[in-house]
């Protein structure tokens, strides 16, 4: 229990890792917030469709990618709704849109980042805590150190965006912290009912994988490819990919 609670802490607490990062380097300039946020991208679409969606196909035989692609497209599907719902998201942020009418837009589309990072940290919790269900704690730990990993950027980037939409410092490592802590309790809750979590587990892989191809292609990809620095941003994706995937590799 006590290996299961240090890594529920450790996985959550990546990104807060990430975050202090984000509040200790200074507003990047346009390139280079390009840059990171492709790379971030790139993070991201590796652990969706090798963390996520691969690993989904394993279970269940012959329906595993019936169960799959449905996980992916209601998980893409519900980030579609919210994205309608967005608009009236602001409102939980506290910022005065009044008096920053030209931030309503870039809030919205930071908080649907933050809620499809939020999402898929309660699934990728749950199969940190499912891991330990075999009894191979070594297996269990390098599955949490891949997505501790993913974690940290993830913390680091949604961090300056906030702040410079107007949201306040608190609120803003408020924010990054609730993410983390859902993840902490999906690991708590996938070691605690391994035996419901491992059945409704594919659907739910698949679904954060769909989620999180929904927020690259619609979100991520097209902002950082409208300032200039698309070839920059192609390549900091494409190395934010191979990391992942190299990691993958050598400790998967």
């Amino acid at each position: 229990m006590k290996e299961v609670l240090l890594t529920a802490f450790g996985v959550g607490g990546a990104t807060l890792v990430g975050a202090i990062i984000g509040f200790l380097i200074k507003k990047p300039s346009q390139k280079a917030n390009d840059i990171i946020l492709s790379f971030a991208a790139g993070v991201m679409l590796s652990a969706a469709v090798i963390g996520l969606i691969v690993p989904s196909l394993g279970y269940n035989g012959n329906w595993g990618i019936l169960i799959t692609v449905v996980g992916v497209l209601c998980g893409a599907f519900f980030l579609n709704i919210v994205d309608k719902l967005v608009p009236h998201l602001h409102k939980i942020s506290g910022v005065d849109i009044e008096a920053h009418p030209d931030k309503t837009n870039s809030i919205n589309k930071i908080l649907l980042f933050v809620i499809a990072i939020a999402i898929h940290n309660l699934p990728e919790g749950i199969a940190a805590g499912v891991s330990f269900g075999d009894g191979n704690n070594a297996h269990a730990f390098s599955v949490s150190l891949g997505i501790a990993l993913q974690n940290i950027p993830e913390g680091m980037v949604i961090i300056a965006p906030m702040i410079a939409a107007g949201i306040s410092k608190k609120k803003t490592f408020l924010i990054a912290s609730l993410t983390g802590v859902i993840e902490i309790v999906g690991t708590l809750v996938g070691y605690f009912f391994v035996s419901i979590s491992s059945a409704i587990l594919p659907f739910m892989l698949a679904f954060a994988g769909g989620t999180m191809l929904y927020v690259i292609s619609d979100e991520m990809i097209p902002e950082t490819h409208s300032h200039g620095n698309e070839r920059l941003a192609t390549y900091a994706l494409l190395i934010g990919f191979c990391v992942m995937l190299a990691f993958d590799f050598f400790i998967g």
